[in-house]
């Protein structure tokens, strides 16, 4: 690969040790986050309830002035009423008084509501005070607890920053860039090594998402000094070192051309035409051995009187 794609993955590398790192922390502090969320809903909880409380609060002290407004109210009608200089004038005094105490016990009905909800809330508030401290305290141990461990895992990040910066310097501009917006995208998978299934053929997929890659991406990655996506996932591909060229080209095998056998290495076992007819002929059978000698004879005399009379 050319030093561009060297330095991407030198970048990658480096990019995956610190995203690995910053993963140990979250996980290390995640159940930290989740007590101190717990914390911050208890505080919030209890802030409502002291607020809901003063309201409460408020309104019966409202409700009780507006009560003892009215008693004030209903003893000077009294002393009207005493001094009323005739019947009809301590009549209406007497009608006004009992509709200001019919106001007033509808106002007492409601000052005894306030007060109720002010107690109900002293309690609820009480509660919440003390499960607040509770899960206050709980997260202190809990800090107190895992933060050596955190203190070394932030430690471990803080040094890993620095390869990491200069890997990046080592990039030119263009390709760090795509790298980090790629890197943002697939949550630090911004490249993708070469596989190859099967290392009998010149065929490559792209390690994350399987896809199947063009015949010439070795080659073009090989002596390039470019940037190569993959057509599916869009990641940088790249090289890896268990792939080298003599693993990954696949080369054809040269068949060599058979010999012609030697003449005269092997006799054959048939000569001629005629030793392969001689040899699948049955042999004619032979004269019966019960024929007479003199009946031989006079057969052969008789074969000679003929030619001779001929």
């Amino acid at each position: 690969m050319g030093p561009t794609n060297v330095a991407l993955v030198k970048l990658y590398k480096a990019d995956q040790q610190l995203r690995a790192a910053q993963a140990s922390l979250d996980a290390a502090s995640k159940d930290i986050r989740v007590q101190q969320r717990r914390v911050d809903d208890m505080a919030e909880r209890h802030r409502l309830a002291q607020s809901k409380l003063m309201d409460a609060r408020s309104k019966a002290s409202s409700v009780e002035l507006d009560l003892k407004s009215r008693d004030a109210h209903i003893e000077k009608l009294r002393t009207q009423q005493q001094n009323a200089k005739n019947n009809k004038e301590y009549q209406a005094f007497l009608v006004e008084i009992n509709t200001e105490k019919v106001d007033k016990g509808k106002i007492e009905e409601e000052l005894l509501k306030h007060m109720e909800a002010v107690e109900k809330g002293q309690t609820e508030v009480k509660e919440l005070a003390t499960q607040l401290e509770a899960e206050t305290s709980k997260l202190a141990t809990m800090k107190q607890q895992i933060d050596a461990k955190l203190q070394a895992l932030q430690a471990e990040i803080d040094s890993l920053k620095g390869p990491r910066e200069e890997a990046a310097n080592e990039v030119p501009p263009k390709a760090r860039e795509a790298f980090n917006r790629l890197a943002e995208h697939h949550d630090g998978e911004a490249m993708s090594a070469l596989n190859k299934p099967d290392r009998r053929r010149e065929e490559y997929i792209c390690s994350a998402c399987n896809m199947e890659l063009a015949t010439d991406i070795y080659n073009k990655l090989h002596s390039r000094d470019e940037l190569v996506f993959c057509p599916s996932c869009r990641r940088i591909l790249y090289i890896p070192e268990d792939l080298p060229p003599e693993t990954a080209v696949h080369k054809k095998k040269v068949t060599k051309p058979r010999k012609a056998p030697e003449v005269g290495a092997a006799a054959p076992r048939q000569q001629s035409a005629m030793d392969v007819l001689n040899s699948i002929t049955p042999e004619p059978d032979e004269p019966a051995a019960s024929a007479e000698p003199s009946d031989q004879a006079q057969g052969s005399d008789a074969q000679n009187a003929e030619t001779t009379g001929a």
